[in-house]
């Protein structure tokens, strides 16, 4: 038993060298997570890194995605916009690729990054750019550009007027915010808006609240449907009335769980949507589609359309869209004798609590994608710079009910006299420059929803529930809490939502993760220090245990030998 004992002190010290070397080993050296860890830091490094210098001995060619909306003065903006550039940084050319819309844009990167073709600036939505991120250094982070003291938002280095990061509006600026850093850079905002035929509202016998509420929108709409005998409606005297059209009815569920503080989706990508609100909505919805005072866009058309033809009393679409708002419109797509003369309001959307307003924050942004030659990323962001000084945000702003992005532009001379020459032409068209102020004048109460991969398909999974219970109403389906249940399994299965990756809660200084502490719970000990146990040491603590055992049964095998002895 001696012998034993000795012997296992030896394995004993045997152990507490190989420790001891573990020890040591892993104060100097990093684990392989840790190594792997470190590379993608390294990687991200190069991937958002300033050069210390512009290289201006070198031509770059670098390609443009941006959306019009078949509107040539945008494309004249665009197109002097490049050339200014270019007189400014003669090296850089910039080829100009024009869409009419974002998802054809979006569906063509997602395109090209499998062949690894992207453009070098896209104007995109934060959206969007979550999904881009899935791929390696796809986009470029741009904390480090925006912040450069050469290069950056008003550097020493630029050779044009650039905006400093303080003097874009900090709202918009946070929209462009993805998994913790900067992505993008706004270049535009809007919000929505309801276009109000007033004339309509007060022949029915109503008078225009300070604030539309969804109650009285609703009441009126309701009284709008009223016809004679021969099917004609009265308050137009048309075949033809839609009192409520809504343009993009993603928007319109989102704002409406807002505004009620009902479940959306989380910041981790958790799905919220399906909830006993979102059920209450869409049944007070479908009643009032059962009588045709409302409909959508995707079902009937434009809103703006059914406006100024005297067959619509409030129509909802973004301040962007206020130059086809109204009788007077610039951009009417109707023919001249199907106009009704009105007066046209320009109002935040429908509230529940007008106290409280909440209304969605909209509008492009621009993202640059990384390159192999980061001299040509740098010529990348000096344009994109370029897109958001005061001439440039001035001139788009002015084509439509867009707000430039920065203080910058918004507080110059040239806009605030834009701004004060409401209703003297075409160019300050009283309806569009109203649109651009009710956003101004309501920054604070824009929000965003969370961004994340497969934000875009829960989007449109919001819109698609209204546009389900609309037409089923139109076809005279019944709608109840079973048709909502199946609606809601479909969504889930139709736009793959169950399938989102939900990232990790965050964890608090206990060690428990956010929402319990299960984890915390179920995993093996560390400790707070040293953190976990290796299996040198868990080695070292069976082996004293051991011992510790056997000095024990030899101590009792001794006594018990004595007694026999004694007793014999």
């Amino acid at each position: 038993m001696k012998k034993l004992a000795v012997l296992l002190c030896l394995i004993l010290a045997l152990i507490l060298t190989g420790c001891h070397g573990a020890l040591k080993a892993a104060d100097t050296a990093p684990s392989p997570e840790d190594v792997g860890e470190d590379q993608s830091e390294a990687s991200e490094d190069v991937a958002s890194a300033v050069p210390e210098f512009f290289d201006e001995s070198k031509t770059y060619n670098i390609t443009f995605w941006a959306k019009n909306d078949t509107n040539k003065t945008q494309v004249a903006i665009y197109q002097k916009a490049i050339e200014d550039f270019q007189r400014i940084y003669p090296n850089i050319k910039v080829n100009l690729r024009l869409y009419t819309d974002y998802g054809t844009i979006y569906n063509d990167v997602i395109t090209n990054i499998a062949t690894g073709t992207t453009p070098n600036v896209a104007v995109t939505y934060p959206d969007h750019i979550a999904t881009y991120l899935t791929g390696n250094d796809i986009v470029t982070k741009l904390d480090d550009f925006y912040s450069d003291p050469r290069y950056g938002l008003g550097g020493s280095e630029v050779k044009f007027d650039s905006p400093t990061v303080e003097e874009i509006v900090p709202e918009f600026l946070a929209e462009c915010s993805v998994d913790g850093g900067l992505y993008a850079v706004p270049y535009m905002r809007s919000t929505e808006a309801c276009y109000v035929n007033k004339t309509f509202v007060e022949k029915l016998g109503y008078t225009l609240p300070e604030a539309l509420t969804w109650e009285f929108v609703w009441e009126v709409s309701e009284a709008a449907v009223a016809k004679d005998e021969s099917g004609t409606y009265l308050i137009n005297g048309q075949k033809t009335m839609i009192p409520f059209i809504y343009k993009s009815t993603d928007n319109m569920m989102i704002q409406m769980l807002r505004q009620k503080g009902a479940g959306y989706s989380t910041d981790r990508g958790e799905v919220q949507i399906f909830n006993d609100t979102t059920r209450e909505l869409l049944m007070e919805i479908y009643a009032h589609a059962q009588s045709r005072a409302f409909s959508t866009f995707k079902i009937s058309s434009y809103p703006a359309n059914f406006l100024n033809a005297g067959q619509c009393i409030f129509a909802v679409d973004s301040t962007a869209g206020a130059t086809w708002m109204g009788s007077d419109a610039p951009l009417v797509d109707i023919a001249p004798e199907n106009l009704v003369e009105f007066e046209t309001v320009v109002m935040p959307i429908p509230q529940f609590d007008p106290s409280d307003p909440k209304m969605i924050s909209q509008g492009p942004s621009l993202c640059i994608f990384n390159k192999a030659d980061r001299q040509e990323v740098l010529a990348s962001w000096l344009f994109t710079q370029y897109l958001i000084t005061n001439e440039v945000q001035t001139a788009y702003a002015e084509t439509e009910g867009y707000v430039p992005v920065t203080l910058k532009a918004q507080n110059s001379p040239e806009y605030l006299d834009y701004l004060s020459r409401a209703g003297e032409d075409d160019e300050h068209y009283a309806v569009k420059i109203a649109a651009s102020k009710l956003l101004m004048s309501n920054t604070e109460h824009t929000f965003t929803t969370p961004v994340f991969n497969g934000s875009t398909s829960l989007r449109d999974a919001a819109g698609q529930m209204i546009e389900s219970v609309t037409k089923s109403a139109r076809r005279k389906q019944n709608v109840d809490d079973a048709y909502l249940t199946k609606l809601f399994s479909d969504m889930q299965k139709e736009y793959h939502l169950d399938q989102i990756t939900v990232k990790p809660a965050p964890v608090t200084d206990g060690g428990d993760t956010e929402p319990g502490g299960e984890e915390a719970a179920s995993a093996p000990y560390q400790d707070p220090v040293l953190g976990p146990l290796s299996p040198g040491a868990k080695a070292l603590i069976i082996a004293v245990a051991a011992l510790w055992v056997i000095i024990g049964a030899y101590n009792l095998a001794v006594l018990i030998r004595e007694k026999k002895t004694k007793s014999s």
